[in-house]
């Protein structure tokens, strides 16, 4: 069964930083693009940034660009947004999610297949 398991997030002075893992369980983490996501209160989800499945493209929303990084470790099936510089308007539900692809990156939630549970993420002093 594919299973995808968030753990970090949490509550961090804006400025701060946060670690997010997305782990893998169930499939060969290496055939699968990594996306992660937010959904703020009363807004629609949207792509914050997500990585092939060799690890070779990754892709960021402007709004994050130079503050997160997205990584991979297919050895340990997992995937990591480090967040970086946060500000109060990345407070949201943060989710992983993943979809077949080797070498596509895409941020658009409707091609991902998988999701994990969503870890809430807050920016505030």
């Amino acid at each position: 069964q594919l299973q995808l398991v968030q753990s970090g997030g949490g509550l961090v002075q804006p400025g701060g930083s946060l670690r997010l893992s997305c782990a893998a369980s169930g499939f060969t983490l290496d055939y699968y693009t990594i996306g992660w996501f937010r959904q703020a209160p009363g807004k629609e989800r949207e792509g914050v940034s997500c990585i092939s499945g060799n690890g070779g493209k990754t892709d960021y929303a402007d709004s994050v660009k130079g503050r997160f990084t997205i990584s991979r470790d297919n050895a340990k099936k997992t995937v990591y947004l480090q967040m970086n510089s946060l500000k109060a308007e990345d407070t949201a539900v943060y989710y992983c999610a993943a979809r077949p692809g080797i070498l596509q990156t895409t941020l658009a939630a409707r091609e991902y297949d998988y999701w994990g549970q969503g870890t809430q993420v807050t920016v505030s002093s």
